[in-house]
């Protein structure tokens, strides 16, 4: 079985190391020549996306590619992989997967109550609406070549190398209180769990909230890894005079709980980190506070 990744990043390389035994063959696009050198030395054929000089090979291996995951971000003109390479994906013969890396941050505020994947989308920011224009965008694709396209919602992604455990470390953590307000957060291991499980199960034109099971405040988040640390957690900074950029402003002016019931109900995924509690005990006895101090 041969994965095509646009966007090598933290979440599909999660999804490459964790379950690198399924692929006969693994291929995808970096920014950067060095990670692209680095992979390559790792048995993975990484192209760089704005060099055009191996453009033929790469065009080649996605159309051979069994799946096809994408995490690269839109922009304003729209998705660039689909502008770029949307006929090859349409004419890859064997792909039997498709998967596209989203945000629950396309449901907007709610007031804190809870949503799933029947509830509207209505986006607040601009990134979120180019998000749930691109799911749109993929969607209708996999319509009109009867590919099966996947949409997955991920809430605040955490894991080894990017954690609240780190930025106490780095002296660089806020509690940020904004009373009333909780987040989702998923480790990048249950993100990695759930693609590998809707590969088993593909279902064309699924959508699904990729998300832990505790909606928490982010201060709680905050105190519970200084209690875990052996620190003082950072003093409370209220939301009105936090010095914030405005796509963090907007971020804390949403306010839901995501529901996870379909993967765990569809896919058949039980969470190895289902709360946050969980996954930072994990991450401080694998040493990130202390490698990071």
């Amino acid at each position: 079985m041969r994965l095509f990744a646009f966007g090598i990043g933290y979440s599909a390389q999660a999804l490459i190391e964790t379950h690198r035994s399924q692929w006969s063959r693994i291929a995808g696009t970096v920014r950067r020549r060095d990670k692209a050198e680095h992979l390559r030395r790792d048995g993975i054929a990484a192209f760089v996306l704005d060099d055009r000089a191996d453009e033929r090979a790469l065009f080649e291996e996605i159309r051979r590619a069994d799946a096809i995951l994408i995490s690269a971000p839109p922009t304003a003109e729209g998705d660039p992989v689909l502008t770029r390479f949307g006929d090859s994906i349409s004419s890859a013969a064997h792909c039997a997967w498709i998967g596209y890396l989203s945000t629950t941050g396309v449901y907007g505020d709610h007031g804190g109550a809870w949503v799933d994947e029947q509830t509207p989308p209505h986006p607040q920011s601009r990134s979120s609406v180019q998000r749930l224009a691109a799911e749109q965008a993929w969607l209708a694709l996999g319509g009109m070549t009867e590919s099966p396209v996947h949409i997955f919602r991920l809430t605040g992604i955490y894991g080894p190398g990017r954690n609240v455990l780190i930025q106490l470390a780095q002296g660089t953590a806020r509690r940020i209180q904004n009373p009333g307000q909780v987040f989702n957060r998923i480790h990048v291991e249950d993100i990695a769990a759930t693609l590998a499980a809707s590969l088993q199960r593909p279902r064309a034109g699924a959508i699904y909230n990729v998300t832990d099971d505790e909606p928490a405040p982010q201060q709680d988040v905050v105190a519970y890894a200084a209690r875990l640390a052996g620190v003082e957690p950072p003093p409370e900074i209220a939301f009105e005079v936090a010095d914030l950029s405005p796509m963090a402003r907007t971020f804390y002016g949403e306010n839901k709980r995501v529901s996870n019931r379909l993967i765990r109900s569809e896919l058949d995924v039980g969470l190895r980190y289902p709360t946050y509690r969980e996954g930072l005990r994990a991450l401080h006895e694998a040493g990130e506070f202390a490698q990071a101090a």
